[in-house]
């Protein structure tokens, strides 16, 4: 069984108290907490905007779109380096509180992987980082640095195991040339998977342990996750197709983990699923691909369909509870699902 074969939120979180949300997520996830996103509060609090608390060596700044590479220590970098000192101090909090130190129990970060990250900062001249591949390559390396100092600050602190997940969303569009220039004259060319397996591999090697791969979007490179040396995939069950099915089947036999997202992320209209009904889809699946039902409690993961920004307090902690459970019954016994 890996460290991902359990239950586990994605990383986005509603609301903007860090106390709040550290307290459900140590006490609703028993096996996989995580430290959450709370974009609600703002530049800096975001998937990329996060990423300026990590980046070693390379500043960020905000532009009308988003963010850009920026020279010394702008305030989005500050603001980000102090939003995540606050969410870490959260998190030790809640973990002293429950007496979890040296405990065993692990943790789980985010970051955006380095596709996502390059397709999302601009560069000083406006471009999309992305179409530029020295600066590609200097902001993957910059970001498994500054991983790989996060994680081992968290382990410290913590004393405990610790795992990383990459926020691919972007990964698909940047693959099929989908991501749109600064205008129509300087369109952003696909990227090359070759290119893509590099990073995601070298990035995953300075990190160190464990770590996974995540997107909510539709079409996931299944050949090429299944090339790279990522340990776990994280997917929405709700896009599969018969060819992400096979992709699904490939990369469990090949030892690895795949966190189905089982559970909706707001409340779904009339009586919300139970435990039970979000194990027998997650178990639906591992069926239709001729899986013993043991594959349920050693390679496959149960999380939300995606972040739960924008879902209510009560949803969130509903949504992590109800995977929990799923998790739950795969371990006590994956036969009876």
């Amino acid at each position: 069984m890996t460290a991902f074969a359990t239950a586990t939120g994605v990383g986005s979180w509603p609301g903007s108290s860090a106390r709040e949300a550290a307290e459900v997520v140590v006490g609703e996830l028993h096996r996989l907490p995580h430290l959450v996103e709370l974009p609600d509060r703002g530049v800096g609090a975001d998937m990329i905007g996060r990423a300026g608390a990590l980046l070693v060596d390379i500043a960020i700044d905000t532009v009308p779109r988003g963010y850009r590479i920026a020279t010394g220590r702008r305030s989005a970098t500050l603001r980000a380096v102090s939003l995540l000192d606050e969410d870490i101090d959260a998190l030790e909090e809640a973990w002293e509180t429950a007496g979890l130190r040296g405990g065993g129990r692990t943790v789980k970060v985010q970051a955006p992987g380095p596709v996502t990250l390059a397709a999302h900062l601009e560069l000083p001249g406006g471009h999309r980082a992305i179409t530029d591949p020295g600066a590609v390559r200097d902001l993957a390396r910059s970001l498994a640095e500054g991983l790989a100092a996060h994680r081992a600050e968290l382990a410290r602190r913590l004393d405990t195991p610790v795992v990383v997940q990459l926020d691919e969303p972007s990964l698909q569009a940047a693959l099929a040339g989908r991501l749109t220039g600064v205008t129509s004259l300087s369109p952003v060319h696909p990227v090359d998977e070759a290119v893509v397996t590099e990073l995601l591999g070298e990035c995953a090697a300075v990190v160190g342990g464990d770590v996974a791969v995540h997107s909510c979007a539709a079409g996931l490179p299944w050949k090429l996750l299944q090339r790279s040396t990522i340990a776990a995939v994280s997917v929405d069950v709700h896009t599969l197709t018969a060819a992400d099915l096979d992709g699904v089947g490939e990369f469990v036999e090949s030892g690895r983990t795949v966190l189905l997202g089982a559970v909706p992320t707001t409340p779904p209209p009339g009586t919300p699923p139970t435990a039970e009904q979000i194990a027998a889809t997650v178990a639906g699946v591992t069926d239709r691909l001729g899986f013993a039902r043991s594959v349920l409690r050693d390679r496959i993961g149960v999380t939300p369909s995606c972040g739960l920004a924008a879902a209510t307090s009560a949803w969130a902690r509903t949504a992590i509870e109800l995977a929990q459970r799923a998790a739950d019954a795969f371990a006590d016994d994956p036969e009876a699902v």
